[in-house]
């Protein structure tokens, strides 16, 4: 038995409450190594839509470690009904360095959640909580497991990352967006992705800056009709977003509108902002990148349309005035639309929050009312048992007059 058996101190609590696991075992069918899915209890075949086939941790792992087992390791089965997706991302990582692709400390760093190193050692498994969107769930080495498959768990913590199991909607969506949606069919896949210095092929040349100073843009940005949001960030309010992560890449976004993609501008922005911390300059990537630099870059691919002072008739989309009556600014497409479609995202993201905080609020009611009829019925007993007591006493101080 090769392969890591984790321990109960090794597992967030949230797999170890649930009776999802099984037992897996190595064969090679048609010439390939594959993973065989067995009962925990009765070593038989088990099935990922079968619940009779499960059992708890403790019961999974007593068999992986018995010494007459067949069984290589342990693994979790998703279902409908939790809200765990596990992402696996192959063949990314070195095992004799632990250097990683770029392109999967990018998926790791953004869902910020609990990572443990696959069974090869040539990859990672992310468990979040969340909901993946419509379509298919699997390009190249990147694949999104939501219900009726099974994670192989090794407990094989990574350094630096959760030891929870996060909500990471958002992200989930962001990231299938960008890997694995058939919108990037066109693009190049994450395995062969450049691990080199530079701007990869999804990246753009930056349009030229606009000649104003820092502070004027700044102030523009401020007074823009998404202005809330922009000083919200700029403050480093990081309120209605699933990490300090997310809220980086949303203020990134942000100014790599309104310094027409500048890299070298929105970085010494950005680092006047309030969401500035030391992550910023910590080397995240093979290639020796930073994190905020990897940041800034995705924001900028990512950006379409770009602040332009002038408001000539070249400039795509609805101009603005700005506060002093004067010069105009250009905003991406259709500027109304935009606006409405902006701050209906800043309302959901605000719903979404309260729910979550809502449903905290709700589970944590449920655990005190348990704790407080719990209590009840212990002083009901005493009492009953005093009561007793008072009335054995009484009896025994009784006699009779004679």
């Amino acid at each position: 038995m090769s392969e890591p058996i984790p321990t109960e101190s090794e597992l967030p609590n949230t797999l170890l409450a649930r009776g999802q696991w099984l037992c897996w075992r190595a064969e090679e069918r048609d010439g390939k190594m594959t993973k065989i899915p067995t009962d925990p209890a009765s070593g038989e075949f088990a099935s990922t839509t079968d619940p009779a086939t499960w059992g708890t941790f403790e019961t999974a792992r007593d068999r992986a470690t018995s010494p007459t087992t067949d069984a290589t390791g342990v693994g979790f089965v998703f279902t409908d009904d939790d809200p765990i997706v596990g992402v696996d991302l192959d063949d990314c990582r070195i095992p004799e360095t632990g250097k990683t692709r770029q392109w999967a400390s990018d998926i790791v760093d953004r869902l910020d959640s609990f990572t443990e190193i696959s069974p090869s050692g040539t990859g990672y498994h992310v468990l979040v909580k969340g909901a993946l969107p419509e379509g298919r769930n699997r390009k190249d080495d990147v694949e999104l497991y939501e219900t009726a498959r099974f994670f192989t768990v090794t407990g094989d913590h990574v350094d630096g990352t959760p030891t929870t199991i996060n909500e990471r909607t958002r992200s989930l969506h962001a990231i299938h967006r960008e890997y694995v949606s058939p919108a990037d069919d066109g693009a190049k896949s994450p395995s062969s992705e450049s691990d080199t210095n530079g701007v990869d092929e999804r990246s753009r040349p930056p349009p030229t800056s606009a000649s104003l100073s820092d502070a004027d843009l700044l102030e523009r940005a401020k007074n823009a009709a998404n202005g809330e949001k922009f000083s919200r960030l700029w403050r480093g309010n990081t309120a209605g977003y699933e990490s300090h992560s997310e809220a980086d890449m949303a203020l990134c976004s942000l100014l790599a509108f309104w310094t027409s993609g500048d890299v070298t501008r929105l970085d010494r922005l950005f680092r006047e902002s309030g969401l500035m911390r030391e992550k910023w300059d910590e080397r995240h990537f093979a290639d020796g990148s930073t994190y905020g630099e990897k940041t800034a870059e995705r924001a900028i691919a990512g950006t379409s349309e770009f602040y332009e002072p002038s408001g000539d008739a070249s400039t795509t989309g609805a101009d603005a005035t700005d506060q002093s009556g004067g010069e105009r600014q250009s905003m991406p497409n259709d500027t109304g639309l935009q606006n409405v479609r902006a701050r209906e995202a800043d309302r959901l993201e605000r719903i979404e929050e309260l729910e979550t905080k809502l449903q905290e609020t709700l589970e944590e009611a449920e655990r005190l009312q348990s704790e407080l009829d719990a209590e009840r019925e212990r002083r009901r007993g005493l009492e009953a048992e005093l009561e007793a007591e008072r009335e054995s006493a009484t009896s025994e101080s009784w006699l009779p007059w004679r």
